[in-house]
């Protein structure tokens, strides 16, 4: 005997509307039971995790900080999964963007060299970003090497490049032997939208990456083209859609995007270089984007919902001594239920034994 899933004729609307909902249920189900199983109450979690923190001004603009690089992460992550290639290493192309676009910083550090460093910041971060990307595109495209595989390695290697500089020939003179750069100068830091508040323009740049994809994805040639090379490999070629030109688009698009939400995390956030710019926002970013089912408007919610766990873990680990690791099995499970979610609305489950089907 053996379960099979088979595809249905026909969709409904309504139970796909409703599905990401009853998965998100079903995952704080899961996870209160676990909570329960570890002896805290599940009612006091939920309270801890979901009402504080959008109860709290504080917390609703810190859940907006961290919805920022996921939602661009994952907006760029979109392009390449809706092609059917699989960047799994935007937490280094991340990396490299805040790396390179930090160069300037430190280079017209102390130097009032004007308006134009930030603007040449972001588009370093950019350039930075793309071009890491284009690494696995280009071997992938000239060797057949495996996408996976080297864009995975390849965040390693811009870790050690991070831990090198700032731990070397970057690091601070005055910083107490600290692994860190020097503090930005104001003309190089991402100035909040609102006075004392925290969130950055770097939530505008998540908001019109966000309105553009959309657009591009929605309505452009482009967009159909990626959809084409996703479903239907050989008929985006016999459509005369180079796999080789999308797949360096899409990698170029990706890393220039995760590059972005780099450079904009340390000027706008951090404020300066140090080994923990990021918590691991380019693999969440991945479940970002599939929890908003590769759309960007869902996009855009799956990263404030993922924020969302974010601030409410860090308070359960204060005020219910849960451990941090809770939040990560958390936003696994959430995934795992809306792709099952997914998988249930659009086949039929069938049980196949071995005198036929049930």
């Amino acid at each position: 005997m053996r379960i099979e899933l088979s595809p249905r004729a026909s969709v409904s609307p309504i139970w796909r509307a409703i599905a990401p909902v009853l998965a998100f249920v079903t995952a704080f189900l899961i996870a209160g039971f676990v909570i329960w199983l570890m002896g805290r109450s599940p009612i006091a979690a939920f309270q801890v995790y979901v009402s504080q923190p959008l109860s709290d001004p504080w917390a609703l603009q810190e859940i907006l900080v961290k919805a920022t690089p996921l939602a661009l992460i994952a907006i760029g992550l979109s392009y390449c999964f809706r092609a059917n290639l699989w960047n799994i290493g935007a937490e280094g192309q991340y990396v490299i963007g805040a790396v390179v676009g930090s160069w300037i910083a430190l280079k017209t550090h102390g130097t009032d060299a004007g308006a134009w460093v930030l603007p040449a910041m972001l588009a370093a971060g950019i350039l930075g970003g793309a071009l890491y990307g284009l690494i696995p595109a280009f071997l992938k495209t000239r060797f057949g090497v495996n996408e996976i595989l080297t864009s995975l390695m390849l965040v390693y290697i811009a870790q050690l490049v991070l831990d090198y500089l700032v731990r070397g020939p970057w690091r601070d003179p005055k910083g107490f032997n600290f692994p860190q750069s020097v503090t930005f100068d104001p003309a190089a830091t991402l100035p909040p939208i609102f006075d004392a508040g925290r969130v950055h323009y770097g939530a505008v740049f998540a908001a019109v990456a966000v309105l553009v994809t959309a657009v591009v994805l929605g309505r452009t040639l482009f967009g159909y083209r990626l959809r084409l090379t996703g479903d239907a490999p050989r008929a985006a070629r016999f459509a005369g859609f180079s796999a080789k030109t999308t797949t360096l688009a899409v990698f170029a698009i990706s890393g220039g995007l995760a590059g972005l939400a780099g450079i904009s995390e340390v000027a706008g956030q951090i404020g300066q270089l140090q080994p923990s710019i990021s918590p691991g926002y380019g693999f969440t970013a991945i479940t970002v984007a599939y929890l908003g089912r590769l759309n960007p408007i869902g996009i855009l919610v799956a990263a404030l919902v993922v924020s969302l766990t974010f601030i409410g873990g860090e308070s359960a680990q204060i005020m219910l001594k849960l451990p941090l690791d809770l939040t990560q099995a958390f936003q696994g499970i959430l995934l795992l239920c809306v792709l099952a979610a997914d998988a249930l609305v659009s086949n039929r489950v069938r049980i196949v034994s071995r005198g036929g089907v049930r």
